[in-house]
């Protein structure tokens, strides 16, 4: 966990897929997370989160469905959106956060 808060505390965007393995689409993901790291590279992090393995992560992020992600950057979280988001309107949200460094 510990290395998780100096993950978060990096000043590249860190994005993390909040998920559960029962959560039907949350197998949708994965492909989508795929696509967004081979356009942006090395100006995002991506991490998977399984929520019934990290229960108390999710209590404190306020997990309530899945996947859920959190864009987080300096510590901070900067956006979140629960449901799946495709790649052609992630890529684009992720830039302007990507851009700001």
């Amino acid at each position: 966990m510990d290395n998780l808060q100096a993950i978060l505390q990096s000043g590249t965007p860190v994005l993390i897929d909040c998920f559960a393995t029962w959560c039907g689409p949350c197998k949708m993901v994965p492909p989508i997370l795929k696509e967004v790291k081979d356009k942006l590279g090395e100006g995002i992090r991506i991490i998977k989160i399984d929520i019934d393995k990290n229960q108390p992560l999710a209590a404190q992020w306020q997990i309530s469905s899945v996947p859920t992600l959190l864009l987080f950057r300096d510590g901070k979280l900067l956006w979140r959106q629960s449901g799946v988001v495709p790649a052609h309107q992630l890529i684009p949200l992720l830039n302007t956060y990507i851009a700001q460094q």
